[in-house]
């Protein structure tokens, strides 16, 4: 094809095979959690105290994460590996085995968010009883699990569920009508299932398990989640 030259040539250079343009940077590879992954030196995490009426000696979850992709706008943290440390040696052969499988499966990769639920399901056919706060947990598990929640939470696995303004707003109104009718009573702060956070004669809320629904204007209404049932 003939191209037709209607300016003054001033320069001019050859064309070499060499000289094509370079090739473009490969991508970095992203790194995800896999089975093969190896353990690092040094892990993050965070231990929890558990302390319960169902035992003299209070238990310690530790649950370690693993940076992936660190420095990069990629980097994440996933959980690696949890041990439940305790002086208490009644559940010893379970709680080995259950950290052990929970660790497996953090290692394993994917979604282990499934494991809050599993956990936070099981039952105690003795009963379970309030922590403090006047949360009632179904069974020793199921707390091990509620701390796995916070957990996820805490790294960002799991995003929590918090009020909104103005449901805020409605609770903060409902506890100031119900501790100026009662006032609240002196508790022991050692009093590991008290529920001094909400007045006494508080009911059990079925959606947060915890003792603070109280009758307000005709309506059961809990003033820690905002749960209200009119009858």
């Amino acid at each position: 094809m003939a191209i037709k030259i209607d300016r003054k040539i001033v320069d001019y250079n050859v064309a070499r095979p060499d000289d094509e343009a370079p090739p473009a940077p490969a991508a970095p590879e992203i790194e995800h959690m896999h089975e093969q992954l190896q353990r690092p030196d040094r892990l993050e995490g965070k231990s929890y105290k558990v302390k319960t009426p169902l035992s003299d000696h209070a238990l310690y979850v530790t649950i370690n994460d693993v940076v992936l992709n660190a420095g990069t706008e990629h980097e994440s943290r996933r959980p690696f590996e949890m041990f439940i440390n305790s002086k208490n040696m009644d559940h010893f052969q379970w709680i080995v085995a259950l950290t052990r499988i929970v660790s497996a499966v953090f290692r394993k990769g994917g979604d282990c968010t499934f494991l809050v639920e599993e956990l936070k399901s099981v039952f105690d056919p003795r009963g379970g009883y309030f922590k403090k706060g006047g949360k009632f947990m179904p069974s020793l598990v199921a707390e091990i699990g509620d701390i796995l929640e916070q957990h996820l939470q805490h790294i960002g696995m799991l995003e929590a569920d918090p009020l909104d303004e103005h449901q805020k707003a409605f609770i903060a109104a409902k506890r100031a009508e119900i501790d100026a009718r009662q006032p609240q009573k002196q508790t022991d702060a050692d009093c590991d299932d008290s529920a001094a956070e909400f007045p006494d004669g508080a009911q059990l809320c079925t959606k947060c398990h915890t003792k603070a629904m109280v009758m307000m204007d005709g309506c059961l209404t809990c003033l820690n989640c905002g749960d209200s049932k009119c009858g």
